[in-house]
């Protein structure tokens, strides 16, 4: 049995749970130019479709049950973001997209709307300032009218809505009344630095302007407390409890507090899950897999 590290004493092996939840970063050119981004437009590789299904099809045979496309902005490559969440479906496989929301249609909803599990829409504030302060922006549409359209498509297609959060330097006072979006999850997370993404020298966003302490971040979660569907995370809850899959079709190990790439899982499944630094406590703790069962240890 081959092990793989974690930052607690018990070390888990990848053979002996089921339900793994894989967050494929499948490009990263974006739309937005968030100032505090995590996974930045480092390449603009893509995997073709045939690949990306490959990767999905071996991903399942060793426990996968739900993937999550993110970006980047997944929704700028919308008929491949569409082939993806088809193969999945098809696979028994539970699909899931996490988007700033700008570029979402109506016809993209309505042809595969009733495929997907959950779809969450980035917004940090509900002050269209603050949201330029942050780079959430697209000169086109406005991203808070747009959240309410796709909140609507949701409902029809009956998706699981979900807001994600990032506490900042701009928005950390701000009180956000999330209840009128009525989200299934409000997400909450703190600020994180990555180097060579968000941090470092070759980094192509400046992080360390928008990170909140820990005091900080806490006091915006208090702030929030009445909010029953916020679910916070810290850095430490955040780090290492995310399996995440790269434009190269690469899982990405973050225990050094870097994106360090394994094999593609196309050359080997189970040594890139061995080696990405995955913490199965981790994921189970934040309740990672909330769309269906708990990790099932076997």
């Amino acid at each position: 049995m081959h092990g793989y590290g974690v930052q607690s004493a018990r070390v888990q092996n990848v053979y002996m749970y089921s339900n793994l939840v894989v967050n494929y970063h499948f490009l990263r050119t974006c739309n937005y130019a968030c100032k505090f981004c995590f996974h930045v437009a480092k390449t603009s590789r893509v995997a073709s479709a045939a690949d990306a299904c490959r990767a999905l099809d071996v991903l399942q045979r060793a426990g996968m049950t739900r993937v999550n496309f993110s970006g980047g902005e997944p929704f700028l490559k919308p008929a491949l973001l569409g082939k993806m969440v088809r193969h999945a479906h098809a696979l028994g496989v539970s699909p899931s997209i996490v988007t700033n929301g700008s570029l979402i249609r109506e016809k993209w909803m309505d042809r595969y709307g009733h495929m997907l599990d959950a779809l969450a829409v980035s917004c940090d504030s509900f002050d269209p300032v603050t949201l330029y302060d942050i780079g959430r922006y697209a000169p086109s549409r406005d991203h808070l009218d747009q959240l309410h359209r796709v909140r609507d498509w949701c409902d029809r297609h009956d998706i699981r809505f979900k807001i994600n959060t990032v506490v900042c330097q701009p928005n950390k006072h701000e009180r956000m009344d999330i209840a009128p979006l009525r989200p299934d999850r409000w997400k909450v997370f703190q600020c994180m630095l990555i180097d060579g993404e968000n941090a470092g020298p070759h980094a192509l966003a400046d992080g360390a302007r928008m990170v909140v302490s820990d005091d900080e971040f806490r006091a915006f979660v208090q702030r929030h407390a009445d909010v029953p569907q916020m679910v916070p995370e810290d850095n430490q809850t955040m780090r290492n409890s995310y399996i995440i899959m790269d434009e190269d079709l690469r899982l990405l190990d973050n225990r050094q507090g870097s994106k360090r790439p394994t094999v593609s899982v196309l050359d080997d499944v189970h040594g890139a899950l061995r080696d990405c630094g995955f913490d199965a406590e981790a994921f189970r703790r934040r309740n990672g897999e909330w769309l269906t069962n708990p990790i099932v240890y076997t």
